[in-house]
């Protein structure tokens, strides 16, 4: 069984990775978050929005209105230089957190 507290814990690092790739719309983030994970994380609407007010307060994204569609105007969200160095500390972190946590749990199962 999944854990979510942990993927929550680094929910800001996660959606500015994929607004990195390109620039996104709420729903599209929340698909592809659930495709990648094969369905086993799916993000609730609510906490998904209160990271982009999050990240929008500190200036690591900006948002802005695209075309309008069938389904209406969306809100896209962009990366903005702050938030890509915020982002490459992230992942860092990340990383050096996954090789800590590998050591101390490796061999058991």
């Amino acid at each position: 069984m999944l854990n979510s507290d942990i993927i929550r814990g680094h929910l800001d690092a996660i959606i500015l990775r994929l607004i990195y790739e390109k620039d996104r719309y709420g729903y599209e983030i929340a698909r592809e978050i659930e495709a990648r994970t094969n369905g086993d994380f799916k993000i609730k609407e609510a906490t998904l929005y209160a990271v982009f007010q999050r990240l929008e307060k500190k200036e690591l994204i900006c948002s802005y209105l695209g075309d309008k569609s069938l389904g209406g105007q969306r809100r896209y969200y962009s990366i903005t230089t702050l938030g890509r160095a915020y982002l490459s500390e992230e992942i860092k972190e990340w990383h050096k957190t996954k090789e800590i946590i590998d050591i101390l749990m490796e061999g058991l199962q």
